[in-house]
């Protein structure tokens, strides 16, 4: 049976690329009736009948999934900020992050508009994690080509708020796409419902995931973290993890905190743990039952 990716959905017709073409598909009643839906992004089993007509029979297992975008089995996530028109609050930055820990998903950051503003404050503020930070502009190129091969062979997203130049970016790394830029909408993530389509599309030797020109998650619409597991999406917390007084400790308000103490220490930085506890406050409005992976 043939596999192959989806990279596209659009009126209920799946578009799925396997080793030799790209086959229009229609999938299974079956994942209506179970729940579960195709995405772009997921491995796919395909057959064809008499009329060469596809269908989607199966999905196979899935790294990861986010809602929306509504995009499977991403590698690697692109957080764009600026500090210059408009200048990017670092907690939008920690909740994506945050949430890519939660799905397996690899992130690097880019402090974009390099030629036009000192990136300094985030770039200090991202020092003490593993994620690696990358200044990039579109203008003068720089970073764009450490960029690109951290995209190579694998399917990435972009995210980052309104006018932080993300299309800009994707131009710079593969010119041929010229995607307009300043299209997104400044109430982005403020109930925004359009009917455009997911898809992922080539670019710098690997793929990208959004509609071309709109190339952000929408933060507002993350559904929030489990509490207990937040710390874990911190990860430069996790060398203290398990050495607090207690075992349970939230590193909120408890006595002997390891990971305060390394944030009252500068280990970890204060910015990244205000965000961690602005997201275990979101968190903890939640019922287990609302907070569905």
């Amino acid at each position: 049976m043939p596999e192959g990716v989806i990279i596209k959905a659009l009126s209920g017709f799946y578009y799925v690329r396997t080793e030799d073409k790209t086959v229009e598909c229609r999938a299974r009643g079956r994942f209506r009736l179970d729940g579960s839906s195709p995405l772009v992004g997921d491995r796919v089993e395909i057959s064809l009948d008499a009329q060469g007509r596809g269908r989607v029979d199966r999905i196979l297992p899935r790294k990861n999934f986010f809602v929306r975008p509504a995009v499977a089995n991403i590698d690697i996530l692109i957080a764009v900020a600026s500090e210059v028109e408009p200048v990017t609050d670092p907690f939008l930055i920690d909740r994506v992050t945050s949430m890519a820990g939660y799905n397996d998903c690899e992130v690097v950051i880019c402090i974009n508009k390099s030629d036009a503003a000192n990136c300094a404050r985030l770039r200090d503020i991202y020092a003490s994690t593993p994620y690696r930070v990358l200044e990039t502009s579109a203008v003068t190129l720089e970073g764009i080509p450490e960029l690109a091969e951290c995209i190579r062979g694998r399917l990435c997203a972009f995210s980052g708020n309104s006018g932080v130049g993300k299309s800009s970016i994707i131009n710079a790394l593969e010119p041929g796409l010229s995607l307009k830029t300043g299209e997104v909408s400044e109430k982005l993530g403020r109930g925004r419902h359009t009917t455009r389509h997911v898809e992922i599309f080539p670019v710098a030797g690997g793929w990208c995931a959004d509609t071309p020109g709109f190339a952000s998650f929408d933060v507002e619409q993350m559904p929030p973290i489990p509490k207990e597991e937040l710390q874990h999406t911190f990860p430069e917390f996790e060398p203290y993890i398990g050495k607090c007084r207690f075992d349970d400790c939230a590193h909120i308000r408890e006595p002997d905190c390891a990971v305060r103490e390394e944030v009252e220490s500068g280990a970890i930085s204060r910015s990244r743990y205000s965000s961690y506890a602005r997201l275990y406050e979101i968190s903890s409005h939640y019922k287990d039952w609302e907070l569905n992976r």
